[in-house]
């Protein structure tokens, strides 16, 4: 606290009178908002379990125009506080990886407890729990800001090195933009994207832990095994079939049909049988009878090609992901949303990541929002938004990007 001595009351300047008091100037701590982005999963090719407990991904991120704001500032000790979106689900304790951001950010440039302490204040709008990232999307937002706080000065490429200590989605969140994610998808390559891609994205009554999903995954695919199925992951080139008889496929949970043979093999990537040439699709099953094990996972070259393209034409039918089937399995009334959105002319439609939030590419703007719209008028979500990518990662609010 600075102090300064000020001339006070009638008696100010007259010889012999005490006339000077001290007053406290009071400047309030300085503060940094940083502003992320949640993130879509236009490919999650998910493969076998690795030793480390995670599994071998390709996953192609793509950042939306749904937005949390974090501001930090200086503090006796680090603390978080949430408001928003979803906010008493969120952990205000040092297991936030919020928290963790800030400890590794700290040791990383050679800062102490007491030097490193600060308020995390996240205001959020992405839900929880709902497989966009939200959380790793807060880390992020918490590392640039601190950055700038402490005057670190790292780069963005050094702040995504960072990033990957913290969460597997972390280092997305600060890069943004489209980028294809391999290992557990922290390592990260920026992708060749045309145009602007306009979303209506479903939320769910409630989240589904990323942990169960990836179980059930292990768990169909282990069984699938033992009965003598293919436990292999899906190629990424699967042929779509109709959208008729492929949309039941995508969302059927463990039964005797070809869809959830595909999806029932631990830690690979989910294949298909039928798919949909507009849902998001799970990748070719092998020789019947045959146990195979989990495939490496493989990057959707049509997807990538599409994507340079910049029409959501072609994108929509190659929207993929292995989990959909697992997600699908634990919460079946998503299916009603996907289909929903499929009658109501999505171009395509995929569960974001672990889920259980639906995605639906539009084929612009005014489409995004009559497709959100029509979502929440059929009671298919608890709410419904729209959102454009690919977005900037994380940035400071008022400022732009790191060097």
């Amino acid at each position: 606290m600075r102090q300064r001595r000020v001339s006070v009351g009638p008696a100010a300047g007259r010889p012999g009178y005490d006339d000077q008091i001290v007053a406290s100037v009071i400047r309030p701590a300085p503060a940094v908002t940083a502003r992320v982005p949640a993130k879509v999963n236009l490919q999650l090719a998910v493969g076998p379990a690795r030793t480390d407990g995670y599994h071998s991904l390709v996953t192609v991120y793509h950042a939306v125009s749904l937005y949390d704001e974090v501001t930090v500032r200086p503090a006796a000790e680090t603390t978080v506080a949430v408001a928003g979106e979803g906010a008493w689900h969120v952990p205000t304790d040092q297991s936030n990886l919020a928290c963790r951001a800030v400890s590794v950010l700290a040791k990383a440039v050679g800062l102490n407890v007491e030097q490193s302490s600060v308020r995390i204040d996240i205001r959020k709008r992405i839900p929880v729990a709902a497989g966009l990232a939200g959380g790793s999307a807060d880390a992020a937002a918490t590392l640039v800001a601190c950055n700038e706080l402490w005057h670190s000065g790292l780069s963005t490429d050094e702040l995504v090195d960072l990033a990957a200590e913290v969460g597997s989605d972390v280092p997305f969140a600060i890069l943004g933009g489209t980028a294809v994610g391999t290992g557990r998808g922290e390592r990260l390559t920026q992708a060749l994207v045309a145009g602007t891609y306009h979303w209506a994205l479903a939320f769910s009554d409630s989240g589904l832990s990323t942990k169960e999903v990836y179980a059930t995954c292990d768990r169909l695919r282990a069984a699938r095994v033992r009965r003598g199925g293919h436990a292999a992951s899906g190629t990424a080139d699967a042929q779509p079939g109709s959208a008729a008889s492929a949309a039941p496929a995508a969302s059927a949970a463990p039964a005797a049909s070809a869809a959830p043979a595909a999806s029932a093999a631990p830690g690979g990537r989910a294949a298909p049988a039928a798919r949909s040439a507009r849902v998001g699709r799970v990748g070719p099953a092998g020789p019947s009878g045959s146990a195979a094990p989990v495939a490496e996972p493989e990057l959707s070259h049509p997807l990538m090609t599409a994507l340079r393209s910049g029409d959501p034409a072609r994108v929509g039918p190659l929207l993929s992901n292995d989990l959909q089937p697992e997600a699908l399995s634990l919460r079946p009334e998503l299916r009603r949303a996907l289909a929903a959105g499929l009658e109501h002319g999505a171009l395509g439609a995929v569960v974001s990541g672990s889920g259980p939030t639906c995605a639906f590419l539009a084929s612009d703007a005014p489409h995004a929002r009559d497709l959100a719209v029509a979502l929440t008028s059929a009671g298919v979500c608890r709410a419904a938004a729209r959102a454009s990518g690919p977005a900037p990662g994380a940035l400071l609010v008022g400022g732009g990007p790191l060097a």
